[in-house]
């Protein structure tokens, strides 16, 4: 009774372990996901986020294009700013992101805006884009780092481009005024949750828009933080979890550069809200669970007193227990192993090479077949008798196992004296070096064969190898090993043949 006892309570523990085992194992794998779709979908809200902003920016820049070409053409007399007033009024309503446009002589002093009167003695010449401009001859676009506008204490970001007069010296510049505002607007449609958040910034590090937004973060440079330095330095587009050197809060991060402007957009999701959901499923799964373990126990609880209240009938009954698992132990045995060389049989060669058929062409990894024939092996039975040929058998047998030294390799008896090994994962190259392996094994043991040319035992061995759709169908694939054995064979024995190569190995030699 007391062994009983304790093979229930051994079983109640088996059971127990691994039903927690399983459900810690599910919990984690939920959580992975959940992270991975995190990040998917960040990465999709920065796509289009950047999609939005490389938008804006080229308008922007074409507008400004336009622009420089007209003042360079026809010049900044009052007539000539007139006529670009009056065509940049006809064409802002077509660009509601765009706060103003602004013209600046070569000294920053205002020549025209489209959004408010000249104040009297405008001077923008101390702004990082006028003075950009007038230092660097070069005519591209310039993206401006956040500024709060002196009017109306608007945080807008500049775009700008420089105009030169007839001479090509520098003339003045024309800049394009985007509203933060616009792009909080947009941003906030987004729902990022309570600790989201969305930012544009320069590659340089520093922040031109943050949403939700804080002012103390304008122009902010977070070009020492972790998250910067280790990756978007190197990578154009990933996923990262940081703690934020801006509030501290932990996020997960997707980031992306854009391929044609200095930006990057990140979208940062809250890691707590991100695994909410997943907590709530995994509060949920540890609750059934223990519910299930102590029903578990109940049951076995049960079970416990049932033993000690009929002793002999279990004792009986576990006897016949005992027979059955040992039966059914060794009809597994005898239905996947070999009764003489212990090696796989004949039914579990044709389950794996299936099973693992499937798998490189599911995974694209090549897959090898090695088809061994014991040279002629009638002679060594008709010359030592059919003991002698089992435990030839036998040792060949566990010769050619040693040489296999993967565990997800199967060395098993084809047939006869024909065995074949399985190698996954194992292209022509290494199914080659077995081979060898193999024959120089046998050629070390020496057994004696009176009726082999060779004067001992020997192998001939006959590869194939496969990739993918060439697996396509299996019977076809064992062919090719087979093929390759009788050209082995064909060709002397005692040596190997790749298929579509030449035998290698020459008996000889050995």
């Amino acid at each position: 009774m007391k062994r009983d006892t304790r093979l229930v309570m051994l079983l109640l523990l088996m059971i127990g372990c691994s039903l927690t085992s399983l459900t810690v194992w599910k919990i984690l794998s939920s959580r992975e996901r959940a992270l991975a779709e995190v990040d998917v979908h960040g990465l999709n809200l920065t796509q289009a986020l950047n999609t939005y902003t490389e938008g804006v920016v080229r308008q922007s820049s074409l507008l400004l294009l336009g622009l420089v070409e007209r003042l360079e053409t026809e010049g900044d007399g009052p007539a000539q700013i007139q006529r670009i007033s009056a065509l940049i009024n006809r064409k802002l309503p077509l660009m509601p992101q765009l706060s103003g446009i602004t013209l600046y002589d070569n000294q920053g002093r205002w020549l025209m805006s489209s959004n408010r009167p000249i104040p009297v003695g405008a001077n923008s010449r101390d702004r990082a884009y006028f003075i950009h401009h007038r230092d660097d001859p070069s005519r591209e676009p310039f993206i401006g780092p956040p500024i709060q506008s002196r009017s109306n204490r608007e945080w807008v970001i500049t775009i700008s481009r420089r105009f030169n007069d007839a001479q090509g010296q520098f003339a003045g510049v024309v800049a394009v005024t985007l509203g933060v505002e616009n792009f909080l607007r947009v941003f906030g449609k987004i729902d990022v949750g309570r600790d989201g958040a969305i930012g544009l910034s320069y590659t340089d590090g520093t922040l031109l828009v943050r949403y939700p937004f804080r002012e103390q973060d304008m122009g902010r440079n977070f070009s020492k933080s972790p998250i910067y330095a280790k990756y978007l330095v190197e990578q154009s587009v990933g996923t990262a979890s940081y703690t934020s050197s801006l509030d501290g809060v932990e996020r997960l991060y997707a980031y992306r550069k854009s391929e044609t402007l200095p930006l990057i957009t990140t979208v940062a999701l809250g890691k707590d809200e991100a695994l909410a959901a997943w907590r709530t499923e995994a509060a949920l799964s540890a609750v059934v669970v223990a519910g299930l373990l102590g029903l578990t126990g109940l049951i076995g609880w049960l079970l416990l007193l049932d033993i000690r209240r009929r002793t002999l009938a279990e004792a009986a009954l576990h006897i016949a227990q005992q027979q059955l698992l040992e039966s059914n132990r060794q009809l597994e045995l005898l239905a996947m192993k070999d009764a003489l060389t212990g090696l796989a049989n004949r039914r579990c060669f044709d389950e794996t090479l299936a099973v693992e058929a499937r798998r490189a062409q599911r995974d694209g990894l090549p897959l090898a077949l090695l088809m061994i024939d014991i040279d002629h092996f009638k002679r060594f039975n008709d010359a030592l008798g059919h003991v002698a040929g089992d435990a030839c058998l036998q040792a060949v047998a566990t010769l050619l196992q040693a040489c296999v030294r993967r565990p997800s390799d199967l060395v098993a008896r084809y047939g006869g004296e024909e065995m074949a090994i399985i190698m996954p994962a194992t292209g022509s190259q290494g199914a080659e070096v077995v081979a060898q392996l193999m024959l120089d094994r046998l050629h070390q043991e020496n057994i004696p064969h009176p009726g082999s040319p060779f004067a001992r035992v020997s192998v001939s061995i006959g590869i194939a190898t496969a990739t993918g759709a060439q697996l396509q169908p299996v019977l076809g694939f064992v062919e090719a090993a087979d093929q390759s054995l009788y050209r082995a064979k064909a060709a002397g024995r005692n040596r190997f043949f790749l298929q579509g190569d030449t035998p290698k190995g020459d008996p000889l030699a050995s």
